[in-house]
Formats: C-alpha cells, structure tokens, sequence
C-alpha cells in the first residue's frame, strides 16, 4: 500500500504518492488560490491527489491514507484547522471534509512539523530520534521532532521557536511581540539587514549587485558582496550568522537533538552559512564538555520534505 502527502500552502497545493522507502512516485500540484472557501480548496486538493495517484499508476484503492501539512494550528483531537491566517480558515473541520471525499483516513499537521517529519525519517535526520528542523524563510519556521514524535503542545502549537525572543524590547515582530528570533534570523530580516547596511554605505558592492536599485535586494545580496570582498557586505553577514547561531544554541540547550537541520533558500549558502554558526554553537551551548554533540547541518529533502512528513502522518 501507498501513502499521499499533501503540501497545502498559500500559493500552492503540492501532492506526492509515498512507497515505503519514502520515494515519492507520484506528483499531483494545482494554485491555492487563497484565501477562498474552504470547499473549493478542499476540491482542489481531491483534484490534486487524483492527479497524483494517476501518475504513480495507481488507483485510490492503492491508497492507505492521506496526510496534510497545512500553515496553522491544527486540532488533532477534533480534526479542526483551528486557525490559519496563510489560508483565511478559522475552524475548518478539515479531516472531516477530506475524508468524506477521498474515503480514506486522512491526517492533518502544522506544515513545518511536517516538514520536519519529513527530514528526520527521510532527510538529514537519517532516523534520528530527537530532532530538530529550522527553515529560514519569510518566517523561521520549525518542527522539533522528540522520541519519534512531533511536539505540539496542549494547544497544537508547540515548537514556534521562531517567535522566542532573543533580543528584549527589539525589533516588533508580526506576533505581536518584539525580539522575536524571526525578526532577526529569517531571510525578511536579512533582506532588511542588507538594505539598512547599503543605505550607510553607498560605496559597497552591494548596490553594483542589485543594479543600483535597494528594491533588488535579496537574500543572497549580502553574501555574494562578501564573496567579492565587500567589508559592508561581510559585516552584514557576520551578524545574520551570530542571529540565526543564538536560536540554534536556545534549541539545542533546550531539546538537545541528535540532529538540527537548516533548511530554507539561505541554507543553499552551505558550509558558508553554517560553519561560523558551528563555531559559536561549541563555544557557547551549555553541553561544551559533553561527549555527544549536536550535528547541525543542510535540510536536503527541499520542498518534498512537507510531501513526504505529511504521508508518514497516517
């Protein structure tokens, strides 16, 4: 028998068929299109799967069941999408509505628990037990992943440790907090980071990069100046790497992980982005002088890792 893994996101829903081996070997992908009812969405998603299980060469009766990572809290006693600013959905009762049109079992999670599900089974967890993943994106998301199974919390929304605090009365964050690990680690802030830098430096290589236009910046903007010697450039680097390392060294005192992956655009950065982060992590994590350390190194599913958490929910 085969697993679907649903991606639902704000602009996409992207659909996989999963064997046992965590391959996808079907893939199904329509627009969201949100925000709109949740039953035209629901549709799509049922179009999306039969698109998918076409293209493995299966029926739904290969199917076992259907998982869902979706922006959100979701309400795994109730089955509920409780709340989803991404989708517009408040009290979706989500399970419900797909199984009644697949006819299968179906799962629902928080995406980047998915993902993170996803990554520790078939990823760079490679089966780890305890394990932590941090994509830097619009946000920081993260999935934390203890003695197998993802930690959610009473409220299903456990694991938020993009919306930590890091620095006490800093930045205000969308949360509605301020010094929010987010409002300093995820590649918004880096964009921000870039564009404040380029604005006290009007001679840094960072302008020639973006064509002279600070609306061009992206995350990669700071970086490729650093690579072509750019001090302001570096500066603006070395910052963003203390940012993100001061998140992971609270995770790891915190959960102590086998394994922490990054994962995200800036993750494509490589040892680049992730060497300096190792440096401040051993000099500064409260386990220095234990034997067994975190690994912290690249997310390497990509975007099947969301398609692949969400089949191993069932």
């Amino acid at each position: 028998m085969y697993k679907v893994g649903v991606d639902l996101g704000g602009t996409n829903i992207a659909v996989g068929v999963v064997d046992e081996k965590y391959n996808i070997i079907g893939k199904g992908k329509v627009k969201t299109n949100a925000p709109r009812p949740a039953e035209e969405i629901f549709a799509d998603i049922k179009r999306s799967i039969d698109m998918a299980v076409s293209d493995a060469g299966l029926t739904m009766a290969d199917i076992e069941s259907v998982g869902v990572g979706t922006p959100g809290s979701v309400n795994q006693d109730t089955g509920m999408i409780e709340f989803s600013n991404n989708l517009a959905f408040n009290n979706v009762p989500a399970k419900k509505m797909l199984e009644d049109l697949t006819g299968k079992p179906c799962y629902f999670e928080n995406d980047a628990n998915a993902a993170a599900l996803g990554e520790a089974y078939a990823g760079a967890g490679n089966g780890a037990k305890n394990f932590v993943a941090v994509t830097l994106g619009t946000g920081v998301g993260s999935g934390i992943i203890v003695d197998g199974k993802i930690v959610s919390g009473m409220n299903f929304a456990g694991g938020e440790m993009g919306h930590t605090v890091i620095v006490v009365d800093g930045i205000p964050c969308n949360c509605g907090r301020n010094g929010c690990w987010e409002s300093y680690a995820s590649a918004t802030a880096l964009i921000a980071q870039t564009k404040a830098k380029m604005k006290e430096c009007p001679d840094s290589k960072m302008w020639e990069l973006c064509d002279g236009d600070i609306n061009k910046v992206s995350g990669r903007t700071a970086f490729n100046a650093m690579y072509a010697g750019d001090e302001a450039g570096k500066e603006v680097v070395d910052k963003y790497r203390y940012y993100v390392a001061v998140g992971i060294i609270n995770i790891i005192n915190i959960f102590q992980p086998e394994v922490l992956c990054v994962g995200g655009g800036i993750s494509n950065e490589g040892d680049n982005l992730l060497d300096p982060i190792r440096k401040y992590v051993e000099k500064e994590r409260y386990s220095k002088h234990a034997k067994k350390q975190t690994k912290i190194c690249k997310a390497v599913l990509g975007n099947d890792a969301g398609i692949i958490g969400a089949a191993l929910l069932g």
